[in-house]
């Protein structure tokens, strides 16, 4: 049916006089008249709009007691983490097929990985954005600019594969007591249908964007758009213009995706765009990310915003079957200038509306959603009081990342001490390894208080010194000579987990590995995995942790890299099933990456691979119930490399102690255990045939972790008070 309308719409879109305004040549048949030229393409964008897709799905859902079945006002995060607290988070774009001419989908459906999955132990995966997504240039699609975080349709991406592929994965998961987790991107779309129709100022459609009409008097104030582009990012000049001239709130000064000559600010205009009613406009638009991802308006009395994002969400629960949903960067969902001409732009207490908003729709058709956003502890705590059941763990990942490259865990302790002052529970955090973004190091609550003082290293230092300190140790440690291999995007570092290690390890040369060095990677790859799996709250990991992925050589997605995203290194190809090695990239063009572990399929045949000790692991944390269970205590310890955490199991059945060395020298401390009955005995969960060790009558536990060691331990039987 798609089809037909396009060959429909086809002879009034292809003939020479479309977009020229000129009339038929003589001696030729009447062509049908501008107008109506123009009101069938109208048409044709309505039929394939967000917008459109989203009001016939509410007729099936509107006046349903489908609505009334679950409780949806309050976040739930232990419900969250109960139906799959072991995530796989996918990247289609890196996945390599599992045979030729098969789909993404359907490689990720298959019952070879569901099987591997299951023994390790993962209970959920994340697929990322599959959503059509990039942009339209009359009939034409174009690609995705950002990963298909540009969605501009509700159908499956078709470089990816069907709908019928994508639910067949939903049943593959659950056929392995799992779920698949969707995505849903309140924030922005690509320049689809929808933000055509927007331009041509059609209906409800401008309400969607964050975007402003200029009036032709002020078209001096916009710079021409260069051929071949549809838009020009303005310069900062410009915006001060306009927002002198009450068009726009002015500079964000966001930093995101800013690229001197591509990205100089956040505002970007259009061409002069003719709209269904016949005149001649030129908008500026807001984009916090790239300039075809334009930001949505969640305050406008069209309310067209909520009804495309809410139609998406409904659609992902409902039509695919999709059992948690993710909210991208959910916190930057209001903008406005204060009296003190501060332009305030992310933390806005309309992204807590509308993240309530969306989450209890989710709730209500009994599904979960999570908020993946580096934000400071005290919007994290604001947030976590409704809206998004579950959050990503931005707040330790860096640190845990630098306690590894400087053997100092003086940072994590200190985070996780702010964490418990405010209230922030390590249970309702998705503690990940790798994801497709750079290692954030925006250390985001450092800068907001940056005034504020925390100890530090025997001194006190402000917000503001201790983030540059932090940033300045991992930036010397993760880039340049030492680690040409990973490179700087934003506020962070462009690399794999396993770039990171080696990195730490003061390996230099990829190309140049030995048996022993691999090991080494392993060795701490996996310290890395139990400090992210022995907590409570979710654990994640991805297909570049799994086969042990290295960055790509930048140029060899030198075309990708050209508006300075640098990410593109981190996500090489990757071949889960080892049963395409001919296969040289995936079918988004992404080359395939060097993988030090192999695939799946050759590591479970190992008992000593690194899915099959991560497996191990796994399986101690759920024999433990450690994923629902309470942080006790973060004892306070001499050694600069350990950190130690007291968890409550669940029901009161005891303690569990998580400790790590992240240095590289072997650590023999007396450690004070809160909660522990005198003269316990706690046993090692990963090697129970140790023999125990015993508390001494103070409640302190000797702890022996050799370099880069972690241990677990269990204290069995009543907690104390």
């Amino acid at each position: 049916m798609r089809r037909w309308s396009c060959l429909a719409a086809l002879p009034y879109l292809v003939s020479p006089a479309y977009g020229a305004g000129l009339g038929p040549s003589s001696g030729e048949p009447a062509a049908p008249a501008a107008s109506e030229r123009a009101s069938s393409y109208i048409h044709w964008l309505e039929e394939r709009s967000m917008l459109q897709q989203a009001r016939v799905l509410a007729r099936h859902y509107s006046g349903n007691s489908i609505q009334w079945q679950h409780p949806y006002g309050q976040p739930q995060p232990h419900a969250a983490v109960a139906r799959a607290s072991v995530w796989f988070t996918a990247y289609p774009a890196s996945t390599i097929a599992a045979s030729p001419g098969t789909s993404v989908i359907s490689t990720l459906a298959e019952e070879r990985l569901w099987s591997a999955f299951q023994a390790i132990g993962i209970q959920g995966i994340h697929t990322g954005p599959m959503k059509r997504s990039g942009g339209l240039r009359d009939l034409g699609y174009t690609p995705s600019i950002d990963g298909n975080f540009d969605r501009i349709s509700f159908e499956i991406d078709p470089a990816f594969g069907t709908e019928a592929q994508y639910k067949a994965m939903v049943a593959a998961a659950r056929s392995h007591g799992a779920i698949v987790i969707g995505d849903v991107i309140p924030g922005h779309t690509g320049k689809g249908p929808d933000f055509r129709l927007a331009e041509r100022a059609y209906a409800d459609y401008p309400g969607l964007y964050h975007m402003v009409h200029i009036e032709p008097r002020d078209w001096g104030l916009l710079p021409p758009v260069p051929a071949g582009h549809d838009a020009v990012n303005l310069t900062p000049a410009a915006v001060d213009a306009l927002q002198k001239k009450g068009y726009i709130v002015g500079q964000l000064h966001s930093g995101i995706f800013y690229e001197p000559g591509v990205k100089d600010t956040d505002w970007s205009a259009t061409d002069v765009v003719q709209g269904a009613d016949g005149v001649e406009r030129r908008w500026v638009y807001l984009h916090y990310f790239k300039q075809g991802q334009p930001t949505l308006n969640w305050l406008d009395p069209s309310f067209a915003a909520e009804r495309l994002v809410i139609g998406d969400a409904v659609h992902e629960l409902g039509v695919l079957g999709d059992g948690m949903l993710r909210l991208d960067a959910n916190g930057l969902l209001g903008i406005e200038r204060d009296p003190t001409g501060r332009v305030w732009w992310a933390g806005h207490p309309l992204s807590l509306t509308a993240n309530q908003l969306i989450a209890d729709m989710v709730r209500k058709l009994d599904g979960f959603t999570f908020e993946e956003l580096a934000l400071p502890l005290d919007v994290m705590r604001e947030m976590s009081r409704g809206g998004p059941d579950l959050s990503y763990d931005f707040v330790t990942r860096p640190a845990y990342d630098h306690a590894l490259l400087t053997g100092d865990a003086e940072f994590l302790r200190l985070v996780f001490q702010l964490m418990r002052e405010y209230g922030i529970d390590p249970g309702r955090l998705i503690h990940a390894l790798q994801n497709h973004d750079e290692l954030t190091m925006g250390i985001s609550h450092f800068a907001v208080h940056a005034d504020e003082t925390f100890p530090f290293r025997g001194g006190r230092l402000t917000g503001k010194e201790l983030r540059e300190l932090v940033r300045r140790e991992m930036y010397d440690r993760l880039l340049g000579e030492r680690a040409p291999y990973n490179l700087k995007f934003g506020e962070g570092v462009a690399s794999t987990t396993a770039t990171v290690v080696a990195a730490t390890l003061g390996i230099r040369d990829l190309g140049a590995l030995k048996p022993g060095d691999v090991e080494r990677i392993r060795r701490l790859h996996l310290l890395l995995a139990f400090y992210n799996a022995m907590q409570p709250g979710v654990f994640a990991l991805s297909g570049w942790d799994l086969v042990g992925a290295l960055t790509l050589p930048a140029a060899s997605v030198r075309e990708r890299l050209a508006d300075g995203d640098t990410r593109w290194i981190n996500r090489g190809a990757y071949d889960l099933l080892g049963s395409n090695p001919q296969a040289s990239q995936s079918a988004a063009g992404l080359p395939r990456a060097v993988a030090l572990y192999g695939s799946l399929t050759e590591q479970l045949q190992s008992s000593d691979s690194f899915a099959s000790r991560l497996a191990r692991l796994i399986r101690a944390r759920a024999e433990l119930h450690l994923q629902s269970a309470r942080l006790a205590d973060v004892p306070a310890v001499q050694a600069k490399g350990l950190f130690v955490l007291v968890h409550e199991l669940p029901d009161k059945t005891g303690l569990e102690i998580t400790a790590i060395n992240f240095g590289d020298r072997a650590i023999d401390e007396s450690v004070p255990i809160r909660g522990a009955a005198t003269r316990s005995k706690a046993i090692d969960v990963l090697e129970p045939q140790a023999p125990p060790v015993g508390l001494g009558p103070d409640g302190r536990v000797q702890l022996r972790l050799d370099a880069f060691e972690a241990k677990a331990l269990r204290i069995k039987g009543p907690v104390s008070p």
